[in-house]
């Protein structure tokens, strides 16, 4: 595996860590510039809107721009909007920042990702994109609560310097490592495409059905992780174990991250269909056991291993369908269906939690989005099974 792959990552872990780190700082921040926690969650809201739009938008203006020169502008970008948000004594400039930061992180992401085919070939696609998602993972384990306690110990601002500081730290190595590393390529008929052209590839099945699965397990992802620590503090004595069960949660991804990569290229198809069925008895059984902590000790390693396992691999497989015919917007489609779901699993399940004022309905909520995944990838294999067998028939008819 290059080196670089490895420095990408952790360009990730710095942009994963400023993701998830504001929801630990928010009445720190709400406090410091003069706004109700309410608003104050707008830095987080608009953050993951950032990341929607920014994915296939920054695709479409830097995808025509050497790998190199992009990546490195996007990865600066990032880490300026952390400096001055750093700064900020006022709340406006503070989020426009933070807006910056979701556009240049998803740029990034949506870039590196269309480069890794090239970077590594595509028979390491599947371990390459592990070792690069796994930066978000980490992030969730250490990042995370490190920029907590930061904003603890020395006020939230200390995070966001702690943020720009790694992603200066990764700017000379991407650059240098990057000179020459990535293969220009073209497409598959060795035509280059109008960049809008690209887009039709939506239309291809295969594309469609990956793009819609991603959605959907990432949804259900993010549903759970979101309401993890609500569910915990809903036990008696659940309190103290939330930190617990949040960074429990993040090794199971991490690992599954890894062992799901280091076979995914060859087995990819099995892991994404198998996994998905799995993946919903996993979040059933996590939402039978979540009245005990004992339950909810256990599922947060296996949820947080079968799910990322499962979507890290879904990420890959967009990639890897989209680049023969839309190489430069492949990582905006993988990019943009991980953040859909990112936004759309916590919305949906705040609603339901609302509705019947209990926190394991985000698990329930988690596991219907899972269901519909199964039904997704079942129906496309199912197509893509039985057609050359329709034909058969029809030809001996």
């Amino acid at each position: 595996m290059p080196i670089v792959v490895f420095v990408l990552a952790v360009a990730v872990f710095a942009q994963g860590t400023s993701e998830f780190m504001v929801s630990g700082l928010l009445e720190q921040i709400a406090a410091d510039v003069g706004v109700s926690l309410g608003v104050a969650g707008l830095l987080t809201s608009l953050f993951a809107a950032g990341m929607v739009l920014g994915a296939p938008v920054m695709a479409m203006v830097a995808g025509r721009l050497p790998v190199r020169y992009s990546v490195t502008a996007f990865l600066a970008l990032f880490c300026l909007a952390h400096v001055v948000g750093a700064a900020a004594t006022g709340f406006a400039v503070l989020l426009v920042t933070r807006v910056v930061a979701a556009v240049a992180n998803a740029g990034f992401l949506a870039i590196v990702l269309a480069a890794l085919p090239r970077l590594v070939g595509p028979a390491a696609l599947g371990r390459a994109t592990s070792v690069v998602v796994s930066g978000v993972t980490v992030a969730c384990i250490a990042g995370v609560p490190a920029g907590t306690l930061l904003g603890q110990v020395w006020g939230w601002r200390s995070a966001f310097w702690a943020v720009a500081v790694i992603s200066a730290a990764a700017l000379v190595p991407v650059w240098i490592i990057l000179n020459g590393e990535v293969r220009e390529g073209d497409t598959s008929d060795g035509q280059a495409r109008p960049m809008r052209r690209e887009w039709l590839v939506l239309r291809r099945r295969s594309v469609l059905i990956a793009v819609v699965a991603g959605i959907l397990v990432n949804a259900a992802t993010f549903a759970g992780f979101t309401y993890l620590g609500a569910i915990t503090t809903g036990i008696a004595g659940g309190d103290r174990w939330v930190p617990v069960v949040l960074a429990l949660f993040g090794v199971g991804s991490f690992l599954g991250v890894m062992v799901t990569g280091r076979y995914s290229d060859r087995h990819q198809r099995r892991i994404i269909v198998a996994g998905t069925v799995l993946l919903v008895g996993v979040w059933l059984l996590a939402a039978v056991t979540a009245q005990a902590l004992i339950g909810v000790l256990v599922m947060s390693v296996v949820a947080g291993a079968v799910a990322f396992g499962v979507g890290s691999t879904l990420i890959a497989s967009i990639v890897q369908t989209t680049t023969p015919v839309a190489p430069r917007i492949a990582g905006a489609l993988a990019t943009t269906a991980l953040n859909i779901g990112a936004v759309l699993g916590p919305v949906t399940a705040g609603t339901l939690i609302d509705r019947t004022d209990h926190p394991t309905t985000a698990l329930w909520c988690s596991a219907a989005f899972t269901t519909a995944a199964v039904g997704v990838v079942v129906l496309g294999r199912r197509r893509r099974v039985m057609s050359p067998i329709e034909q058969v028939r029809a030809n001996a008819r």
